[in-house]
């Protein structure tokens, strides 16, 4: 695992084009998805039905893929450090993506690029690109560019 350490908000704005990562991984277990389908609603066989699933497209269940959206948020620390902060907030998302899918008891990790910096009513708003891959993927489960407002 490799985190970019930042000293000050301020010193993001000459960081555009650096790559971060990669992090550690973690493990999508069925478990997670069960409770990712509990608190969404979203209970849709190829998720939750292991049975029915291993005769599917994919051969096993896989994981939502909001699921592995809502993990880039997991791995965002371990990117990016941003010291002397008083507050970060999440601004948005842009250009989100599903490639491919995430099979269960996959291990994934994320890296990530700093695409954009600009001052920010008082902060600095940062879009880095996360990319989540599953291990042994041709192609990434997820890319999405995240946007943070990091303020001193």
């Amino acid at each position: 695992m490799s985190t970019t350490q930042v000293a000050h908000p301020k010193d993001l704005m000459n960081m555009t084009g650096t790559t971060l990562g990669p992090t550690a991984s973690l493990c999508v277990t069925q478990e997670r998805i069960n409770q990712f389908a509990e608190a969404t609603g979203d209970h849709q066989w190829i998720h939750v039905d292991p049975e029915k699933a291993a005769q599917g497209p994919f051969g096993t269940t896989i994981a939502h893929g909001y699921l592995t959206l809502s993990l880039a948020n997991c791995f965002l620390p371990d990117l990016i450090q941003v010291d002397n902060v008083s507050m970060g907030v999440n601004y948005g998302t842009e250009k989100i993506r599903f490639p491919a899918p995430v099979p269960v008891n996959s291990d994934i990790t994320a890296t990530g690029e700093i695409i954009a910096v600009e001052e920010n009513k008082g902060g600095y708003k940062a879009t880095i690109r996360v990319t989540i891959t599953a291990q042994g993927a041709d192609r990434p489960a997820c890319i999405v560019d995240t946007i943070s407002i990091f303020y001193p």
